[in-house]
């Protein structure tokens, strides 16, 4: 049962602020007003509301987007000021995924502690955008300045109908391969001197086991609400909406901390080969 109810007449709910939002164009006051979003509804000071999941969200001109194989690989300090800038604009569609992922909850008619923990999402990756941000303008580049890839937002496309499918692709899809593949670039990192951004993505990567968990937990009450079978239901989300194969080699230490077992996705059905 929702429980937060509007205190002032002239405010929006949840879902007109979420939708607000994401029709932002500028990056940084898209990540400050979800901030302050969270500490509003923390407050009680909202209502849920309901609103229709734009086809995108708004974006500022720059980054020009292309295929990911478009986006060129460079060395030394420029080649880590486009990892950060890679890294940021990852965090910016993961703070418009959890959005849009209220807005659909919502017209799914989830409970309220659905709403605490994805706006929890959202704040955090407000705060990873930001901290990345920050760390990109002290190389002496902002966002915008690389070329950025395309792709991420299929992930909102292709679950727009289907609330477990959005758990599986988002958390236990996209953000459980940041897991993968995270602690090997915070290695590089420090390796070449750059202490600051290996901080910057510590942070990001213990908080991500928590998103990812979280998915965990949704994924299995969803599917225990609707008579699934939790493992049969991930594979055939896989094979039926993501592009592609999920690729070796995995952090099962870290998937293993987020409830998230090896045996839902340690399967030749759904393995890239290469």
């Amino acid at each position: 049962m929702w429980k937060r109810y509007l205190v002032r007449c002239d405010q929006p709910s949840l879902c007109d602020a979420s939708l607000a939002i994401l029709n932002t164009h500028c990056v940084t006051h898209k990540a400050l007003d979800t901030i302050q979003l969270v500490a509003k509804y923390r407050a009680d000071d909202l209502e849920l509301g309901c609103a229709t999941t734009p086809a995108r969200p708004a974006r500022p001109d720059k980054p020009t987007l292309v295929h990911p194989s478009m986006v060129p690989q460079r060395k030394g300090k420029i080649g880590r000021a486009q990892l950060l800038h890679a890294l940021a604009h990852i965090e910016l569609n993961a703070l418009d995924l959890a959005l849009d992922t209220i807005l659909l909850a919502a017209n799914h008619g989830m409970e309220a502690s659905f709403f605490d923990d994805w706006l929890l999402v959202a704040e955090q990756e407000a705060h990873h955008f930001l901290g990345l941000h920050k760390r990109l303008v002290s190389f002496g580049f902002g966002y915008g300045d690389f070329d950025a890839h395309d792709g991420l937002w299929e992930a909102a496309e292709v679950t727009r109908d289907c609330l477990r499918a959005r758990m599986v692709i988002v958390p236990l899809v996209l953000e459980a391969r940041g897991l993968d593949v995270t602690p090997s670039i915070m290695a590089k990192l420090r390796k070449a001197g750059d202490a600051g951004s290996a901080a910057q993505l510590q942070v990001i990567y213990a908080e991500e086991v928590g998103h990812v968990a979280l998915g965990a937990k949704w994924f299995g009450r969803l599917c225990k609400q609707d008579g699934c079978d939790p493992e049969e239901e991930f594979r055939e989300i896989i094979q039926e909406r993501f592009r592609g194969k999920l690729k070796l080699p995995f952090n099962h230490e870290a998937r293993e901390r987020a409830g998230f077992p090896a045996r839902f996705y340690d399967h030749e059905l759904l393995l890239s080969s290469s």
